[in-house]
C-alpha cells in the first residue's frame, strides 16, 4: 500500500508543476527498522514561490508558496482497516501520537546535514483532528518530530480528481481510473462521494 500512496504524492506535486524525484530513506543505525521504510518525495518548484502565510496544514492552494523540499506518507488505511466512518469522526490523535511522530522522528530527527539549508519538510496524513484540544496537541507534537506541515491524503486525492476533470497535462495511470470514474459519476470533485462524503475532520 505504501508504494500507491508514494506514487500518488508524487504525482500531487507533478500534476501541479513541480520537479519531483523520490529516494528510498537509508535505516538508521540502531533504530528500529519498519517493514515497509517509508520512500521520501523531494519536490522542487521551478517557478517564483508565491509569498504569504500559511498554516500548518496545507492544501493545493498553498503549493505555490513552496520553493523545495520533502515528503513522506504514513497512512492509516495500510495499517488497518478504515472506514468511512471512521474517517468521518477524525480520531487521529492516537495515531499521530504513537505511529506518525514517530515516521517523523526517524525521517528528520536528526535535521539537515552538512549544515545544508532546511529543507521543507512535509508529512502526508490521513487528516488531522478538527476539535481542540486535539488538534492543537496534535500540531505541537508534529512540530516537536521535525515537521513543517501537514498535507491530508484527502487533499491529495482531491486536488488529483480536480486535474482528471480538467483533462489538462499528459495522461497517466492514475489519471486515466480518475477521468472514468469521473466519466461514469462515481466521484465527484467537491464531495468525492466515493471517499465517504465531505468532512473538514479529515482534511
Amino acid at each position: 500500500m505504501a508504494g500507491f500512496d508514494d506514487s500518488l504524492v508524487r504525482e500531487f506535486f507533478e500534476v501541479n508543476g513541480f520537479y519531483v524525484r523520490r529516494a528510498q530513506k537509508a535505516a538508521v543505525a540502531g533504530k528500529r527498522k519498519r517493514a515497509e521504510p517509508e520512500t521520501e518525495t523531494h519536490f522542487r518548484n521551478p517557478r517564483p514561490p508565491l509569498p504569504g502565510e500559511r498554516g500548518f496544514q496545507l492544501f493545493g492552494s498553498d503549493l505555490v508558496g513552496l520553493t523545495e523540499g520533502v515528503a513522506i506518507v504514513r497512512d492509516w488505511h495500510g495499517l488497518k482497516a478504515v472506514t468511512p466512518t471512521a474517517i468521518r469522526r477524525g480520531d487521529f490523535l492516537d495515531f499521530i501520537r504513537e505511529d506518525a511522530c514517530a515516521v517523523a522522528k526517524e525521517a528528520w530527527g536528526g535535521g539537515p546535514a552538512d549544515g545544508a539549508p532546511p529543507a521543507t519538510r512535509i508529512l502526508v496524513l490521513p487528516g488531522l483532528p478538527s476539535q481542540e484540544p486535539a488538534r492543537s496537541e496534535s500540531i505541537r507534537l508534529l512540530r516537536e518530530a521535525g515537521v513543517d506541515h501537514v498535507i491530508s491524503i484527502r487533499t491529495v486525492v482531491e486536488n488529483l480528481v480536480q486535474h482528471a476533470e480538467a483533462q489538462a497535462g499528459p495522461e497517466t495511470p492514475t489519471l486515466a481510473l480518475l477521468r472514468l470514474l469521473r466519466a461514469y459519476d462515481m466521484v465527484r470533485t467537491t464531495q468525492l462521494e466515493l471517499f465517504g462524503g465531505s468532512s473538514p475532520s479529515s482534511r
